[in-house]
């Protein structure tokens, strides 16, 4: 029985009529030290926040109140690492145990409520755990992507300013093990905010030799005290996340603690349909949104069961890890990125790996962090027989947008569509006059302020930085960055960035666009389209495509596929499009997130100096791919 017993329509009325009425209904899940009497400050507007006068802890609602309930021994956290073959379960009186002691360790080092603790850390349990000894004494956390270079590292040491990093020894990436110590030192290096310690975790894979400002974490561990929980303000931040992609300066997404516990908790059952001792597996990075809100916090909130998985979709030892993943922990709700599910396609177009499990208890396959293509939307509902749920939310919301609410009500989709706003998201489709365009004519996403609780109420120490980016393109409104359309049914498409809509003699043209018609192709894996500059034209297209692993006698003409995605694309757009080029490459250039280095490939093609992202999964992968984004066509 699904826990709201409404329509998702009444349900999202009754956050549009009384939104305070509403979320101080779903605060009700959460538990308090001092129980809000408000919902909304608005005092101090565009800067609202969210349970003004309640003060709770947050590593308390997501272990100590399942413990002190009676349910120590379920299930918190499993951790499933085919990269080191390693597997553990971890209850949730074990996860709270470990968790204080850690906190003991960091409040042993001078950390207190309000002070700043950058992790940098690979996909461990220990990341888990130094992110919620954090929360316990009221610090805050900004985790750093393993994946990011020394530079990247001590510019957000430098606006963090943290008392103390967190870090590990190494982390490995499929077959490479990866030394964090030397980056790390690195960083310290560049940086001018010197931390007074860095914690060290040892992996036997590759040991670090340890200096005078560091710590071996289980050293430090075995001298330390267990420690309670800090009451903190809801209104206080619980962590401070870098937008990924960022240069110069980076934009620190701050995240409060009485409101994003509040939505966390409500989506876990409203959105993914996860309940106590239930199963999530998000297969992403306890460094992005995505590992924050539902690897970490989201199921814990929930008192359900989360898996934290140390590998890639397609590796060691085969394409078939997520199935086995499901099957072995009996996974009920699947998250991850459509990379993950195309380069799964691309090596078992015929799902046979998944037929060779059991995958009775997976109910929803939930995808977001780029659009999601109708090819692999169909490939993955046909396969998997169940709903596959697009959905689109950011850094800066927390928690999705745009989703089909399967807990309230699970509504009709629509390929190509994250589907419906969720209740508390008043989205609006705006053209550059600032004024509302009609349905399916494509224009600027924005959402109307406040936004609900969960979202960032600024950014760190840089209020006017957060009003600049993202309030003063409309009055009143966020600006997602996203461009698209609201159809007559209410259901958003999203197309893509604003800066990938390009302007072809004139036209505007969604690069969103012409790469859904380019993946309808049955041989095309993966793909990418860009605009680069045209000296006649302005703007024009280039497509860029991955084909599917063919079997042996089955291989075809590379030209001749890409001659017939040049008319699939006229046919589909018109010839106004003018794409009448399309690379057919090995791969496409990534970040380790899995999404597409669209705008590095932009630069390349257009000959700007542009620094190559830190976070590129596989440099070579953009080597092999210069010599054609240099290259012109000859039609050109």
């Amino acid at each position: 029985m699904k826990p709201f017993g409404k329509s998702y329509q009444e349900v999202f009325r009754a956050s549009t009529e009384d939104p305070e009425g509403f979320w101080l209904a779903a605060a009700g899940g959460i538990d308090w030290d001092v129980v809000p009497s408000r919902a909304l400050d608005a005092s101090r507007a565009p800067f609202y926040r969210w349970f003004p006068d309640g003060e709770l802890n947050v590593c308390h609602n997501a272990l100590d109140r399942h413990v002190d309930a009676g349910h120590g021994e379920r299930a918190a956290l499993v951790y499933d690492s085919p990269v080191t073959g390693a597997q553990r379960t971890y209850s949730y009186a074990e996860l709270r145990d470990q968790v204080a002691v850690f906190a003991g360790v960091l409040a042993g080092l001078g950390v207190g409520r309000g002070d700043r603790v950058v992790v940098y850390m690979p996909m461990v349990p220990e990341a888990v755990v130094a992110m919620l000894a954090c929360a316990r004494i009221g610090a805050v956390h900004s985790v750093v992507f393993g994946g990011f270079a020394a530079n990247e590292l001590a510019v957000r040491i430098d606006d963090a300013a943290p008392k103390v990093v967190v870090s590990a020894s190494c982390g490995i990436e499929g077959a490479r093990v990866v030394p964090y110590k030397p980056l790390l030192d690195r960083a310290v290096e560049l940086a001018a905010h010197r931390p007074d310690a860095c914690v060290v975790l040892q992996r036997p894979q590759c040991e670090a030799e340890l200096g005078e400002r560091d710590v071996d974490w289980a050293a430090a561990v075995a001298g330390a005290e267990p420690v309670g929980c800090v009451s903190v303000a809801a209104t206080d931040p619980l962590y401070v996340l870098y937008t990924s992609g960022t240069t110069g300066k980076p934009k620190g997404v701050v995240r409060d603690c009485g409101g994003y516990a509040v939505a966390l908790r409500w989506t876990m059952e409203a959105v993914y349909d996860v309940g106590p001792g239930e199963v999530m597996f998000t297969a992403s990075d306890v460094g992005w949104v995505v590992g924050h809100s539902y690897i970490v916090y989201g199921p814990l909130l929930a008192g359900a069961t989360t898996v934290l998985y140390e590998g890639k979709p397609v590796g060691t030892p085969d394409a078939g890890q997520f199935w086995r993943v499901a099957q072995e922990y009996g996974v009920k709700t699947l998250f991850t990125a459509p990379t993950a599910f195309r380069a799964i396609k691309k090596v078992d177009p015929e799902g046979e790996l998944a037929r060779r499990y059991d995958l009775g208890a997976l109910r929803y396959l939930f995808l977001a962090g780029e659009r999601l293509d109708p090819e692999t939307y169909h490939w993955a509902g046909q396969l998997l027989g169940i709903p596959v749920v697009d959905h689109w939310w950011q850094t800066e919301t927390g928690w999705p947008i745009v989703a089909d609410p399967v807990g309230i009500e699970q509504v009709p989709l629509k390929a190509g569509s994250p589907t419906l706003p969720l209740p508390g998201w008043d989205v609006r489709v705006l053209g550059a006059d600032g004024k509302p365009v009609a349905a399916g004519v494509e224009g600027s996403i924005v959402v109307k302020l406040p936004m609900p609780p969960g979202a960032l109420p600024t950014l760190w120490n840089d209020d006017e930085r957060f009003v600049s980016s993202y309030l003063s393109a409309y009055d009143g409104f966020y600006l997602t960055g996203d461009g698209g359309y609201v159809d007559e049914d209410g259901y958003v498409f999203v197309m893509g960035r604003t800066d990938d809509v390009i302007n072809v003699a004139g036209h505007r043209l969604s690069t969103g666009g012409m790469e859904e018609v380019l993946a309808s192709h049955p041989d095309v894996a993966e793909c990418a389209v860009i605009g680069v500059a045209d000296s006649l034209k302005g703007q024009v297209p280039r497509g860029f495509v991955v084909l599917k692993e063919s079997k042996e006698g089955d291989e075809r003409d590379p030209a001749v596929v890409a001659a017939e995605l040049v008319r699939l694309v006229r046919d589909r757009i018109g010839a106004v499009a003018s794409l009448k080029d399309v690379a057919v490459v090995a791969a496409l250039p990534k970040t380790r997130s899995g999404k597409i280095l669209r705008r590095t490939m932009r630069g390349i093609a257009d000959g700007l100096d542009e620094p190559v992202p830190s976070t590129v999964d596989d440099p070579a992968v953009l080597d092999a791919l210069r010599p054609v984004l240099t290259s012109r066509p000859a039609d050109d």
